[in-house]
């Protein structure tokens, strides 16, 4: 229902009351690789065991729109919701077993015949109740450093349907976990695994018909739409310091505030591209240059670096996949000012979230070389 809500509050005077939504529940069940991406999951710990494997079990709601509506008829087989999961990693007492809440959304890429079609599908949640690292405790987890962390994950999954009612899916998924460098250590963990799915439709719909000429038209015509995002965070930040230059872990969290201006270009209803004007103000950037020769460990002194100085302008490009509720933008950019303080080459991932036409909750990710994690991006946008 929580979706569905949403629906209301963004006006979407085309789609028809919730009664003629077509819902169905459902679970999957996904065995899984870990990847060895640091020194605690390849044995490195207390136990001296490598985490190799993990296995999930979730339940899962969603919904499609009325076949006989204009989203429905634009977006056949679009569906979105709300999914909960077990994940065990087999190792409850390193790394727990954490629970996942999390909203999806998925679509057909192809169709093969009228029952099998090949979809995508993405997941953006957070995962409670890890085993994490403890300064208290002397622990050695270096992937995970706090009880709740992001869960985001992709799929690409075949979907066959038994009769109106039942559906079976089955194909390859991928997840990550982390908690966005807001607390350090922050290795992550990945996995790469299958997924098994069936689900159930509560109240099946005739099938949608094929959208007439002008109505593709109208939805696939080229238009500009203006992105205005303002953000926030908190980052840990680590800084080489000394003759020669070691890491040194500075006490407390840092602030993060970020302002993107974007123009899109639409180019069809699916998919928008455009460049960004990315200015982000970073507390602990260029702290380095700052240091208070001899300070270190808990006691490590900076003097406080100019304002300017701490001030990022970037220049990215961007693509979005456009879906009616939710937005997923990838960018690509290079600071060209203040490129001293994080990495210049700098890449986000954001899912956009619309509450209404214009506004909409932002939901990002920034790395640094695709691989230095810098900061989480959680903020309102306006698309004008």
């Amino acid at each position: 229902m929580l979706l569905t809500g949403c629906l209301a509050a963004a006006g979407y005077d085309t789609i028809p009351p919730p009664r003629s939504l077509q819902w169905h529940i459902g679970t999957e069940m996904n065995p899984a690789w870990v990847p060895g991406t640091n020194g605690f999951l390849k044995g490195e710990n207390a136990e001296g065991k490598s985490i190799r494997s993990t296995f999930s079990g979730d339940i899962r709601a969603d919904f499609s729109f009325s076949p006989l509506s204009r989203e429905g008829m634009l977006y056949k087989g679009l569906y979105q919701g709300i999914g909960l999961g077990v994940n065990t990693f087999f190792s409850n007492s390193l790394l727990g077993t954490p629970v996942s809440i999390y909203v999806y959304q998925g679509a057909p890429i192809v169709y093969l015949d009228e029952r099998l079609w090949l979809g995508y599908e993405w997941q953006f949640g957070v995962a409670c109740g890890w085993k994490h690292f403890s300064w208290d405790a002397d622990d050695d987890n270096v992937a995970v450093s706090t009880p709740v962390t992001a869960h985001m994950g992709f799929g690409l999954k075949f979907h066959y349907d038994l009769s109106d009612r039942w559906r079976v899916s089955a194909g390859l998924s991928a997840n990550h976990y982390s908690n966005g460098n807001t607390s350090w250590p922050n290795a992550g963990v990945n996995t790469i695994g299958a997924t098994v799915g069936f689900a159930y439709t509560l109240n099946p719909q005739r099938k949608a018909p094929v959208p007439d000429k002008g109505l593709s038209e109208e939805a696939d015509k080229g238009r500009w739409l203006y992105d205005i995002v303002l953000y926030g965070s908190v980052r840990k930040r680590i800084v080489l310091v000394g003759e020669p230059p070691e890491p040194q872990l500075c006490p407390g969290e840092f602030g993060i505030l970020g302002l993107q201006l974007s123009p899109m270009r639409s180019l069809n209803r699916w998919v928008a591209v455009g460049p960004s004007l990315d200015l982000q103000w970073d507390e602990s950037a260029g702290l380095s240059q700052y240091w208070v020769d001899g300070t270190s460990g808990d006691m490590i002194k900076f003097r406080r670096p100019p304002f300017g100085k701490q001030i990022g302008v970037g220049l990215s490009a961007h693509a979005e996949l456009t879906m009616p509720i939710f937005s997923v933008n990838a960018g690509i950019g290079y600071d060209i000012v203040n490129t001293k303080g994080d990495r210049a080459f700098y890449q986000s991932l954001t899912l956009k979230a619309f509450v209404s036409r214009r506004a909409y909750l932002n939901i990002g990710y920034r790395l640094g070389s695709f691989k230095e994690p810098q900061n989480l991006m959680l903020g309102i946008g306006v698309r004008l």
